[in-house]
C-alpha cells in the first residue's frame, strides 16, 4: 500500500526538513551564480496528487519554464523545477547583467543559463534529499522546455512511463534585493520510492 494515503505529521516534517535545507542550499548555490547576496523565505512544503500538480502553477494552459531531469538510484523518480517566465527575466537579467532579447522568445545562451539554473536548484534539493537518507541519487542531463504545464508534465510521462500518484511540491521564493523570484520544486518519485526513503530513514511505513 503506498504510505503517502494515510501519512502521519512527522513523515511530513521529515519532508518540510529535507525541503528547508534543500531551499537553502539553493539559495546559497543561487547567491555564488549571480555574484549577489540571495535570501529565500522558509519554503511551503506540502505533498499533493500527481494530478493536482499542474493546478499548482497556474493550470494546464499557464505557459512555465521547466527544468525537467530523471533521477536513478536507489529511490528513482522524476524532477521537475518550474518557474514562470517573469521569474525567469529577472534571473537572466541578473546572470547576463542585460535584459532578455525579446518578449517573445530567448536566445541560445539564454537558454543555456536558463538551463543551468535549473540544473543548480534541481541539484540542491537532491544533494539535500540525498544527505538526509544516505540513498544514492543520481541525476541525469536536465532538459529544459517553456511550454504550457500540462504539456511539459505529459513530456515526463511519455519519456518515462506511468509516475508515482504523489508529489512533493516545495514552493520557495527567493529574494535577489527587491527582486521575489518564485519558484516550484516538484519530485515524483516512482511507485514504491517514498517507502524507500522513509525506512532509510528508519521511518515505519502503514
Amino acid at each position: 500500500m503506498n504510505p503517502l494515503h494515510n501519512l502521519e505529521a512527522f513523515k511530513l516534517d521529515v519532508l518540510k526538513e529535507v525541503g528547508n535545507i534543500g531551499a537553502g542550499n539553493a539559495a546559497t548555490a543561487l547567491s555564488r551564480l549571480l555574484d549577489k547576496p540571495v535570501d529565500m523565505n522558509v519554503p511551503t512544503v506540502s505533498l499533493i496528487p500527481f494530478e493536482q500538480v499542474a493546478d499548482r502553477v497556474g493550470g494546464f494552459e499557464q505557459v512555465v519554464i521547466a527544468v525537467f531531469l530523471r533521477v536513478e538510484g536507489d529511490a528513482p523518480g522524476n524532477m521537475f523545477f518550474l518557474i514562470e517566465e517573469s521569474s525567469a527575466r529577472k534571473l537572466l537579467r541578473g546572470l547576463l547583467s542585460k535584459e532578455t532579447s525579446s518578449e517573445d522568445g530567448y536566445s541560445e545562451m539564454e537558454y543555456s543559463a536558463l538551463a543551468e539554473i535549473g540544473n543548480i536548484l534541481a541539484g540542491s534539493y537532491l544533494s539535500s534529499l540525498a544527505d538526509f537518507t544516505q540513498l544514492y541519487l543520481s541525476p541525469t542531463v536536465p532538459a529544459i522546455a517553456i511550454d504550457m504545464a500540462g504539456a511539459i508534465l505529459s513530456y515526463g510521462l511519455v519519456q518515462y512511463g506511468e509516475m508515482g500518484d504523489s508529489a512533493l511540491l516545495i514552493d520557495t521564493t527567493f529574494l535577489e534585493g527587491r527582486e521575489e523570484l518564485a519558484g516550484h520544486f516538484f519530485l515524483i518519485p516512482d511507485p514504491e520510492s517514498f517507502e524507500k526513503i522513509f525506512s532509510a530513514l528508519g521511518v515505519p511505513n502503514e
